[in-house]
């Protein structure tokens, strides 16, 4: 997997991420911090990677760091979101069908990489402390969920999709399973895993 952080946008801005109030920020150091924080979670994992070493690597100060994050975690959620967007943008290909196919398959290709592994430590982070959680599910998981709910919406209108089933339950149905398999290892995470996971769930969500 590509591990920069920068998206095809150009400017490294991931869609659904709102920037923190405060100072605006460069975007060269926000790269070069995000990038910093990539390559020391592959290093030594969530533990290893702590303020102190991102600001030694990326060249940006702890004082601006924490004006822009209030944590190592927000970091680290912010990286790991650059490179879900990056591996899983929204293709828009005119069918709900083929958008999920293709949003399943980049998020199982980032759950397969090494920083999905890193990504699942996260997780089990969060399950432990609130502030943690709170980044994950406010930042990364809204984030991710915003996305995949326009994948429903356009394919409602269309006629593609049930408008009688909640949209909540029906993202759940074609993400758990991916998110399922990283944690318990079960089974691949793998393209034919992906392609499977969608068949099944639009057998109960196709009209």
């Amino acid at each position: 997997m590509n591990d920069s952080i920068t998206t095809s946008q150009g400017s490294g801005a991931v869609p659904g991420l709102a920037r923190r109030a405060g100072r605006p920020r460069s975007e060269q150091a926000r790269h070069a911090v995000l990038q910093a924080c990539t390559e020391l979670l592959q290093e030594g994992g969530l533990r290893g990677m702590t303020t102190d070493r991102i600001s030694a690597r990326s060249g940006v100060s702890k004082a601006t760091i924490y004006k822009w994050w209030p944590n190592k975690y927000a970091v680290a959620v912010e990286a790991f979101l650059s490179q879900m967007y990056a591996e899983s943008p929204d293709p828009d290909t005119g069918s709900a069908a083929e958008d999920f196919r293709h949003a399943v398959r980049g998020m199982m290709r980032f759950y397969a990489s090494p920083s999905g592994r890193i990504f699942a430590q996260l997780v089990a982070e969060a399950q432990n402390d609130p502030k943690v959680a709170a980044e994950l599910r406010d930042r990364l998981i809204a984030s991710r969920r915003e996305l995949v709910r326009a994948i429903w919406d356009r394919g409602v209108e269309r006629g593609e999709l049930r408008a009688e089933v909640d949209p909540e339950v029906a993202i759940d149905l074609f993400f758990g399973p991916a998110m399922y398999r990283l944690v318990a290892g079960h089974a691949p995470l793998d393209e034919a895993g992906a392609d499977e996971i969608v068949r099944a769930a639009l057998r109960g969500l196709a009209p």
